[in-house]
């Protein structure tokens, strides 16, 4: 057990992103020193915007969110803290309508009748639990994507459990198509996870990146495409229930939806996200890839997200695990599937 988490604890601190400003907490908020902050900002994103007009619009919304990210951070005894990241520029409405939304609105009826089997919520085998566990580690999770300006979370969230599987039962693990979820089913609009298990299960399978790469828009959906993965079905995680959550992410990556509308979820930047303001109206789609406890005692998800590596902790977030409510934080434990192979 030692041994185990000393490679975990390992593994969080180069998970950290290097940051390549210094802390927000030690900047001096005048706007000459904002101004300067933005300007290397945007080179380091790469941003580019079409007048000076844009660029002045910009800079109001980047301080805004730059003052709320320092004085957070100022505030200290928190489990996480934020940090400027490439959607620093954008409006919280503009930031949700873009990078969330991607999930249509669910219901316990309105599931599709193509589950292959629900799990039922037995009683736990504590002595199965691992203190940690990271399906990083055991070379089940594929680099961190971004799913960029297309309201795709549904098949990244869908994909990650499936390479998950596919490494686990014994096979390489391969990087899985988003774009053929978003080209043959929904384009850039709101998805279920179920629906992209939905497909991959009548469509023969679902081919690798390589085969049919992602474009962040929607296409034609190709006829052509040489499924490189096959699944039975998929399962559901039990509504509302942390420990039956816990056994599913203990044999395999798990897809689940989450509330990402508080402004600490944009702006997360490491540590465990303890966001009391968090809902349960669930608006975006994320794969569980892992759980553990801090030195600290506190129990956590180990997220990976589709909004690239220079979000969070290079691209994964750690959220509060069983909390007071069934829910669970941001809604996390109320819409939970994982593949079958």
């Amino acid at each position: 057990m030692v041994s185990l988490w000393s490679v975990f604890v390992a593994l969080t601190i180069i998970s950290i992103n290097l940051k390549i400003f210094p802390a927000t907490s030690h900047v001096t908020l005048n706007d000459q020193s904002i101004f300067d902050y933005h300007q290397k900002w945007m080179i380091q994103f790469s941003k580019v915007y079409k007048d000076d007009f844009e660029k002045e619009m910009r800079l109001k919304v980047f301080k805004k969110n730059l003052i709320f990210i320092k004085n957070f951070n100022n505030m200290g005894n928190q489990s996480y803290k934020l940090g400027v990241n490439e959607f620093t520029d954008m409006t919280k409405e503009e930031f949700l309508a873009t990078y969330t939304g991607g999930l249509q609105g669910i219901n316990v009826t309105s599931l599709p009748e193509v589950v292959d089997q629900t799990m039922s919520s037995r009683k736990l085998n504590f002595s199965e639990l691992l203190f940690v566990k990271d399906w990083r580690i055991e070379g089940a999770v594929t680099p961190v994507k971004n799913q960029r300006s297309c309201g795709s979370c549904w098949a990244f969230s869908s994909v990650a459990a499936v390479e998950g599987l596919t490494k686990i039962s014994g096979k390489n693990l391969v990087s899985l198509s988003e774009q053929q979820l978003v080209d043959c089913t929904n384009g850039c609009n709101p998805g279920r996870i179920s629906e992209a298990f939905a497909y991959m299960i009548k469509s023969g399978g679902i081919s690798s990146d390589s085969e049919y790469p992602y474009q962040a828009k929607s296409g034609q959906c190709r006829s052509d495409a040489r499924p490189a993965i096959m699944i039975k079905g998929y399962e559901r995680v039990p509504f509302n229930n942390e420990n039956a959550l816990l056994d599913a992410v203990l044999r395999q990556p798990v897809s689940v939806n989450i509330d990402a509308r508080t402004d600490s979820f944009r702006h997360y930047k490491e540590g465990v996200l303890d966001a009391r303001d968090c809902g349960i109206d669930v608006n975006h789609s994320v794969a569980l890839v892992g759980y553990g406890v801090t030195e600290d005692g506190i129990k956590y998800w180990l997220v990976k997200n589709s909004w690239g590596e220079n979000w969070g902790e290079k691209g994964f977030m750690r959220i509060r695990r069983m909390v007071e409510w069934p829910e669970g934080m941001c809604g996390v434990a109320q819409y939970a599937f994982y593949p079958v192979v």
